[in-house]
């Protein structure tokens, strides 16, 4: 069992949760309870599954946790899309976020493969 806090895929995410907070401050009122909860939710996901991973016994639930952020980042990906294409979140904002996450998914990925192949 490792600590969450060592994986710099978690940094990266707890940044990218961070930031999606902030961003989403500005979205419209009516919102609130609409796509802005939604983000904030799914960016959470991401660095809660990852923690939850790393105090499980065994490969496979850590890969089982690893898969669930993976699904949640996929979701805020598809999100940001969606705020910016409904004029909520605007460029550079948007295309910083957009990398954060793709980047995420992208460590995300790896450590997938590293603990599957430790299986």
């Amino acid at each position: 069992m490792q600590s969450f806090r060592n994986l710099r895929v978690w940094e990266r995410s707890h940044k990218l949760t961070l930031d999606v907070y902030a961003s989403s401050k500005a979205f419209p009122r009516d919102e609130i309870f609409g796509l802005t909860r939604q983000m904030r939710r799914a960016s959470a996901s991401i660095g809660m599954n990852i923690a939850e991973g790393c105090c499980r016994k065994g490969d496979a639930e850590m890969s089982r946790f690893l898969q669930i952020a993976m699904g949640s980042a996929s979701e805020l990906e598809y999100q940001l899309l969606l705020a910016h294409d409904l004029d909520y979140l605007r460029n550079p904002g948007y295309e910083r976020l957009a990398i954060q996450v793709v980047e995420v998914k992208t460590m995300l990925s790896s450590l997938l493969q590293k603990v599957k192949a430790v299986n």
